[in-house]
C-alpha cells in the first residue's frame, strides 16, 4: 500500500463491525490506497474472497498480490451487475436470481489524501490548478464545465443542496457574471470570483463546502451512493453486514435514513402491529467517530462518521 496515497480512517472499528468470516465473500466499494482491503484480507482464510472497486485507474497500482483479491476498475454504482457477471471470481454459489451471496460490504466515502494532494486534479482550493475534480478521468464532465455552462438556477441548486452554503444565489450570480468576460478555468480563478462572499472568520470551511458541492456534482456522488446502498441490500446474505464511513451530513443522512427506515427520505413505514419495518438491524445506534488520537495523526479523519447494519434474516 502506498501510505502517502490514503490513510485508512476508522480502520479497526470498520473491520470489527464487518464481522469477517474466514471463508466469506466481501466487497470494498472504495479501494483507494488499499488499507481497508488489506485488513480484510488479513482476517480471511484460504477460501475467502475480496472484491475491490475503484473508478480511478491510478489506484490499480495499490492492489495486493493476493489470489483471494480481485480489483474492479469501475464506479461502485454498478456493483450488483459487475458482481453477478463474474467480478467475484466465481466464489461460492448464488441463488437462482443472483442475489444474497455477499457476506459484507464496506464503503469509505472520503476523498483520498492522494486526490487532495495532487494539485493537477483540482480537488483542493489550496493550490491553483485546472478546475477538474473528476474521480474517473475518463468522464467528460469537469468542474470547469459545471461552472461555465450550468444555468443560474442549476448552480444555485448545487451550492444549496450539495454545499449547504448560505446565499447560494449570490455565488451563482457572481459566477455567471464573471464568465461573461472569460471562462473560469482554474481553482484560483474560482476562489477570486467567490472572494467577496467568503467569511473571513471561516474561510477554509466555506471554501471546502464550495469545492465539495462541485465535486459531488461532477462525480454524481449522491446518486451513486443511493444506488450502492440499494444494491448492497440485494447482494448481501441475510445477516450480512454493511459498513459505511461518511464525511459530510448529506451522505450521513442518507445512510442513517436507509438503515432506520429502508428508504432515503426517512419515511417511517409500520406493519399491522405498529412496528417500524426496515430490512436492516442497526448495529451502531450512534455513529462511531475517530478518537482524538486518530484525529491528531490524521486530521482529515475529523469529520468521519461510521454506521453499520446487518440485513435481517428472512
Amino acid at each position: 500500500m502506498l501510505e502517502s496515497y490514503h490513510i485508512p480512517v476508522l480502520l479497526h472499528e470498520a473491520i470489527e463491525l464487518l464481522d469477517i468470516q474466514p471463508g466469506g465473500l466481501y466487497v470494498d466499494l472504495t479501494f483507494g490506497g488499499g488499507g481497508h482491503s488489506r485488513a480484510i484480507l488479513e482476517r480471511l482464510g484460504p477460501e475467502g474472497r475480496l472484491v475491490g472497486f475503484d473508478q480511478d485507474a491510478e489506484t490499480r497500482a495499490n492492489t495486493p498480490d493476493d489470489a483471494r483479491f480481485r480489483f474492479v476498475e469501475g464506479n461502485f454504482r454498478f456493483m450488483r451487475g459487475l458482481l453477478r457477471n463474474g467480478a467475484a471470481g466465481g466464489h461460492g454459489e448464488t441463488s437462482v436470481s443472483g442475489e444474497n451471496f455477499v457476506d459484507g460490504v464496506l464503503a469509505d466515502l472520503g476523498v483520498s489524501s492522494h486526490h487532495f494532494d495532487s494539485a493537477a486534479r483540482g480537488f483542493s482550493f489550496r493550490a491553483d490548478a485546472p478546475l477538474d475534480m473528476r474521480m474517473n478521468r475518463g468522464r467528460k464532465l469537469t468542474a470547469a464545465h459545471v461552472v461555465n455552462s450550468c444555468e443560474t438556477s442549476h448552480l444555485i441548486e448545487i451550492f444549496r443542496d450539495y454545499g449547504e452554503l448560505d446565499q447560494p444565489h449570490k455565488l451563482a450570480g457572481r459566477i455567471v457574471e464573471a464568465r461573461k468576460s472569460a471562462p473560469i478555468t482554474t481553482t484560483g480563478e474560482l476562489v477570486e470570483v467567490a472572494r467577496p462572499l467568503i467569511p473571513r472568520s471561516d474561510e477554509n470551511r466555506w471554501l471546502s463546502k464550495l469545492f465539495q458541492a462541485l465535486r459531488i456534482e461532477v462525480n454524481g456522488e449522491m446518486e451513486a451512493l443511493r444506488m450502492a446502498l440499494q444494491q448492497s441490500l440485494k447482494v448481501l446474505k441475510p445477516g450480512g453486514r454493511l459498513v459505511v464511513i461518511s464525511y459530510h451530513s448529506l451522505e450521513d443522512r442518507l445512510v442513517k435514513n436507509f438503515f432506520k427506515t429502508g428508504n432515503f427520505e426517512g419515511r417511517a413505514e409500520k406493519d399491522f402491529y405498529g412496528k417500524l419495518t426496515t430490512p436492516w438491524e442497526v448495529i451502531t445506534r450512534k455513529p462511531v467517530v475517530p478518537t482524538p488520537e486518530e484525529i491528531a495523526c490524521n486530521p482529515r479523519s475529523r469529520s468521519a462518521k461510521l454506521r453499520a447494519a446487518s440485513k435481517w434474516n428472512e
